[in-house]
């Protein structure tokens, strides 16, 4: 278990934590919570062995394997999954052993030691799980929102946040018994967040994990432990079950501070009428005493939390913006457009708390950045409303930040080019208003944390006065306590809400609609964030089928044969009503024809053509199951003797013996593990043709 005695941890000078204590058992589910810059990172840094205690004692079990996100930015030519699998840390080191061992037995074949050793690492490999790791960290990969066309793209193709995706996906690689997770939930999209939720609620290991997204602690965590004031609390429960008992916690803890303070009170009185009178000095003596042994009960004292609110608007235009046939994408530096989203005919009214929902690269931002003109319009009009003013909060701060240049520059700048206009001490006192106080007001901006230039973004929003906000994933860089005050803020806002988040809390509570972006369109989503979770499920699983059914007509158009061309010779005239709604991916092009009715025909026509047809399923399937009867042959007879050189290897062999069969293990495995790959693509495509 996990154990702090009267640890004392400081940062600099400053005191963080003064003598805590506390306990985690193997297995539980720790969520770390407290304000930016009570400590909890601090906390971390000393779970993780990166930090010492400045007093007391810390401890964990020392042969537990621990793993967490490395916080730097990869940068490797290696493909994704590679990079992943690197994260399986034992099954790395006895790789790098066996590949030691080999090369030593290669160049001596008459080392005992060697044979020994490769004998060994062959065993420990299987023991290490290398049968089945690739296909486990693509699917860490995938369920983190990548698709198959990147499994092996290069780490460095990938933008920021989709490599810190990679570090979280070859965290979770790691077989690990503690797990630190430090804000896991900040570059993921709604279905990426419901696919880790489901993962570490599997997890088997102790979990500790920083976050300020509610949803994703009740979901995760059996324990809660609070950093307030210098000391650590534990609680049992989810970050629900938290605020109840400490709600309750600081209740009772007023109600005795109030009656303790009554008798402080009665008593002192006490002591000044009789402290001067004789006949009852003993007595306020006493009294004296009892008042010296009385253990104060502190107050509480209420946190200064952090609010604010939007401008009342100058004029609310209705409808505020309406979109006719448009199209969003965007254009590459040679002009090439990309269209991700098509035939759109939707407006956008006054007061409307609108909700934008969909998968990962379905064109969400796209929408809100062609809205906020950061991207251009590709086709169709988009009309806005007479007198249209947007504050609009980007997904990435900086792409609205200038890293050198500080807060104030950036709200004279804004109050200069926008408006309205403003002396400095008034922008330094609005400044103040969104914590931003001191030397704060000319520290440049790229020294900041995201949750400050989280909060300054906000605070130029709102100096605009806008009447319709575009928030694209406002909440990364926000505590709980801002979140809150941004939720707040945004009920009692009298304009149009367009927002993008995976924050489920602040969704809940601030739209009152969701739109679906998906399938290259838009269209309202009738239902609530639990629908939508279930639909993020059903369409996985779609989203699986047609790849599936993609590698399955790839491979079946190779070995078709010309009978197939003359059984269906409208098919390839005939087109996908999905695919003529959107731009279609590869997929539904391919697999439209085999979906496709055929046309109407005379009923002698329509005989021979099903004759035509069965001969044509016939000839397609027989070379697959021919195909797949030899692989499952084969893959028989290696099973048999790679139980036979495991049996072998259980028994006293020269090392020239084991080694020849740990080399042949090894080449057993690989045929075995490729077999089975084929073995399934097979199956697959024999589906895909009986189906169709």
């Amino acid at each position: 278990m996990i154990t702090l005695r009267d640890v004392i941890l400081r940062r600099g000078t400053k005191v963080l934590l003064d003598k805590v204590s506390l306990t985690l058992n193997p297995g539980e589910k720790a969520g770390l919570v407290g304000r930016n810059g009570a400590g909890k990172s601090t906390l971390f840094a000393l779970f993780d062995g990166s930090l010492h205690e400045d007093g007391g004692e810390f401890s964990r079990p020392a042969h537990w394997q621990m793993a967490q996100v490395a916080q730097n930015m990869p940068e490797t030519d290696e493909p994704a999954t590679d990079f992943v699998l690197a994260g399986d840390t034992r099954l790395m080191a006895v790789q790098a052993r066996l590949n030691q061992a080999e090369a030593r037995l290669h160049e001596f074949p008459d080392d005992a030691d060697a044979g020994m050793a490769v004998g060994q690492a062959h065993a420990d490999l299987h023991d290490a799980g290398v049968h089945d790791a690739v296909p486990r960290a693509q699917a860490l990969i995938l369920g983190l929102g990548f698709t198959t066309e990147q499994l092996h793209r290069p780490v460095n193709s990938f933008s920021g946040g989709w490599r810190m995706r990679l570090q979280l996906a070859r965290a979770l690689m790691c077989p690990s018994d503690l797990l630190l997770l430090d804000e896991p939930t900040n570059h993921l999209d709604l279905d990426a967040l419901v696919w880790l939720e489901a993962w570490l609620q599997r997890y088997a290991g102790t979990l500790i994990v920083i976050s300020h997204d509610r949803e994703f602690l009740d979901a995760v965590t059996t324990v809660t432990v609070h950093i307030d004031a210098q000391r650590l609390t534990r609680y049992g429960g989810n970050y629900s079950a938290f605020e109840l008992l400490r709600a309750q916690q600081l209740e009772l803890q007023q109600s005795a501070f109030a009656k303790q303070q009554d008798k402080i009170a009665h008593l002192q009185k006490f002591i000044d009428r009789f402290k001067a009178k004789a006949s009852k000095a003993k007595q306020a003596q006493s009294r004296v005493k009892a008042l010296e042994r009385l253990e104060k009960v502190a107050p509480v004292l209420a946190d200064a939390d952090f609010s604010f609110e939007f401008k009342e608007p100058d004029n609310l235009p209705n409808p505020m913006l309406a979109i006719s046939d448009a199209a969003f994408g965007y254009r590459a530096e040679d002009g090439t457009a990309t269209t991700i989203v098509q035939k759109v005919d939707r407006s956008v009214l006054a007061g409307q708390r609108i909700g934008i929902l969909g998968a990962n690269g379905q064109g969400k931002s796209t929408l809100v950045k062609t809205i906020a003109h950061t991207l251009p319009l590709l086709a169709g009009t988009l009309t806005e409303g007479k007198g249209l003013n947007i504050g609009y909060f980007a997904q990435q701060e900086l792409d609205v930040l200038s890293p050198p240049d500080h807060p104030l520059m950036h709200m004279i700048r804004l109050a200069r080019d926008v408006g309205p206009q403003a002396r400095e001490q008034e922008l330094r006192n609005f400044l103040g208003s969104f914590n931003f106080s001191g030397d704060m007001v000319t520290q440049p901006v790229g020294t900041m944390s995201g949750g400050e230039k989280a909060r300054l973004v906000l605070a130029m929003i709102v100096w605009q006065r806008p009447n319709l906000l575009l928030l694209d994933e406002p909440t990364n860089h926000l505590d709980l306590a801002t979140r809150e005050a941004l939720s707040i803020a945004l009920n009692e806002f009298e304009g149009t809400v367009m927002l993008v988040s995976h924050d489920r809390a602040l969704l809940r509570a601030v739209c009152d609609e969701f739109w679906l972006v998906g399938r290259g369109g838009i269209k309202p989503f009738d239902g609530d964030l639990d629908d939508y979770q279930r639909y993020l499920l059903e369409e996985s699983r779609r989203l699986r089928e047609v790849a599936r059914q993609q590698a399955a007509t790839a491979t079946a158009k190779t070995t078709t044969t010309a009978a197939t061309t003359a059984a269906t010779p409208a098919a390839s005239s005939l087109a996908s009503p999905l695919a003529t709604a959107e731009p279609a991916p590869a997929p539904q092009a391919t697999s439209a024809p085999l979906a496709s009715p055929a046309p109407q025909a005379s009923p002698g026509g329509s005989r021979q053509q099903s004759a035509q047809a069965r001969q044509a399923l016939a000839a397609t399937l027989r070379p697959l199951k021919k195909a797949q009867v030899e692989a499952e042959r084969r893959m028989a007879e290696l099973e048999a003797e790679k139980a036979a050189l495991e049996a072998q290897l259980s028994r006293g062999l020269s090392p020239t013996e084991i080694a020849e069969a740990g080399r042949r293990l090894k080449g057993v495995g690989e045929e075995l593990a490729g077999l089975e790959e084929r073995w399934l693509e097979l199956t697959g495509e024999i589906e895909a043709a009986q189906a169709a």
